[in-house]
């Protein structure tokens, strides 16, 4: 499928309709949802490819959600739907197979409280504007904006139609992030100074990928690729930064509350050479295959720094063309010891033996997160070691409670904005970039109430 880079409103458009209207951030009250019968959260897919299918999947076991309509451009990720409905015993929704722009009948349900959107990147923008135009909940599939321009243009839709952004960051729920985090909390690790994580990890067989083995296979891409080869690779041909932050950014953001008392003031990127890419293709059909032939600009290893208002430091890594196991890089560090999922270990000053590492097992059991706790049970089997239930938990109580979610639009716009400020800084050889304050100053006032027991 080609690239399809859409035209959107500009930010002056929407300061100056936001200012006519005097119009400010006002999200759906909690008001009387407890005080009316349940009802079911009625959703729609946008976007049933193999992520969409796991959401699907997921939402289709709940007893507290019916699947209104789906939406694809592909007749074979809508069969594959299909199949996963008849056997789920549910009702069989409206199916919409209607071209790129066929998502806006979708929209045009009023049925629909709330959608999920898993698309290819490019496309998250226009189907978040639309869905929350269309008075929506939004839950979309990372990243939610390729553009600092279009960053603004989510925060001022969501800020104008009080209707949430939650981009669908998993990793913020995973077991020991989530254990980290309580240990945070608590100041285990003393006052927090430095931090890092990343997407360390080798992609090359989604990246090329035939359809003849759904989890890899040849060295195709574009039109003749497969599911994610049919978009992603193209950003590699084209682009030149952290292309997938949110993994590693996310849960350390949480940890040290940007936008919630903090926020993230300056970026510079550094890459590599790209050479992985290339050689995978040498290696798998040869120098004749018209595929060598393609000069990739994604360097290997993509190196973010940040600095953070109230003086943290947060490293990210973006690595996924190389042949590497599977490490999200996570390091968390105070003035009491540390966190590294690298190694598995924790060392905390005066608990552990001096200048030794401590197993960390031990330490995520003890500060097991309460929400683990409560609900691990329930995402025993769930997607990505159950942290997809988790975060698609946090969606569907946020439509029923009509409250705010917990991973909220300036969260999805501040993780999001961090590719193109990476491809900024690194077309300037390294040059540091401002960051834009999204929250515009309310990140002073606002509290960090992620992952607490009140929202689930």
């Amino acid at each position: 499928m080609p690239l399809l880079f859409l035209a959107m409103t500009t930010r002056r458009d929407f300061i100056r309709a936001a200012s006519a209207a005097g119009l400010g951030f006002s999200m759906l009250p909690l008001a009387s949802w407890a005080d009316q019968k349940p009802k079911n959260v009625r959703v729609g897919f946008i976007g049933v490819g193999l992520r969409g299918q796991g959401h699907l999947d997921l939402l289709l076991n709940r007893s507290d959600v019916d699947v209104v309509a789906i939406c694809d451009v592909q007749a074979r990720m809508i069969e594959m739907s299909k199949s996963l409905i008849k056997k789920s015993g549910k009702p069989m929704p409206q199916i919409i197979n209607e071209g790129p722009y066929g998502y806006r009948k979708l929209l045009e349900n009023k049925e629909i409280e709330a959608v999920i959107i898993s698309t290819p990147w490019e496309w998250h923008t226009v189907m978040c504007l639309d869905a929350m135009n269309a008075g929506k909940y939004v839950g979309c599939e990372v990243i939610t904006g390729m553009s600092v321009e279009e960053c603004w243009q989510l925060v001022y839709t969501s800020e104008r139609t009080g209707m949430p952004l939650m981009m669908l960051e998993n990793v913020c729920y995973r077991r020991d992030v989530m254990a980290v985090l309580n240990m945070v909390r608590q100041k285990v690790f003393g006052e927090i100074v430095h931090v890092q994580g990343g997407y360390q990890h080798d992609l090359r067989e989604v990246k090329f990928n035939n359809g003849k083995d759904p989890y890899g296979g040849g060295v195709e891409f574009g039109e003749k690729g497969f599911s994610e080869a049919q978009w992603r690779t193209q950003h590699s041909v084209m682009r030149n930064g952290d292309l997938y932050p949110t993994h590693g950014i996310g849960p350390v953001a949480m940890m040290i509350d940007i936008n919630r008392g903090n926020r993230i003031t300056e970026l510079v990127s550094y890459a590599s050479k790209a050479r992985g890419l290339h050689d995978y293709i040498v290696k798998k059909a040869g120098e004749s295959h018209p595929n060598a032939k393609v000069e990739f600009k994604l360097g290997d290893i993509v190196t973010t720094m940040l600095k953070c208002a109230n003086g943290e430091t947060i490293l990210l890594q973006h690595d996924t063309n190389l042949p590497r196991p599977y490490s999200l890089g996570f390091r968390v560090q105070g003035t009491n010891g540390l966190w590294m999922d690298v190694n598995n270990s924790i060392y905390v000053e005066g608990k552990s033996k001096p200048h030794t590492w401590d197993g960390a097992q031990a330490w995520l059991d003890q500060y097991d997160h309460p929400l683990w706790k409560r609900y691990g049970n329930d995402a025993a089997g769930a997607g990505h070691g159950g942290m997809d239930w988790f975060v698609l938990h946090a969606f569907i109580e946020s439509v029923k409670r009509k409250s705010n979610t917990p991973q909220d639009v300036y969260d999805a716009v501040t993780w999001s904005a961090i590719t193109p400020l990476s491809e900024t800084s690194i077309q300037l050889g390294g040059e540091t970039i401002a960051f834009p304050d999204f929250t515009q100053g309310k990140w002073m006032q606002r509290k960090n109430d992620f992952a607490t027991t009140n929202e689930f």
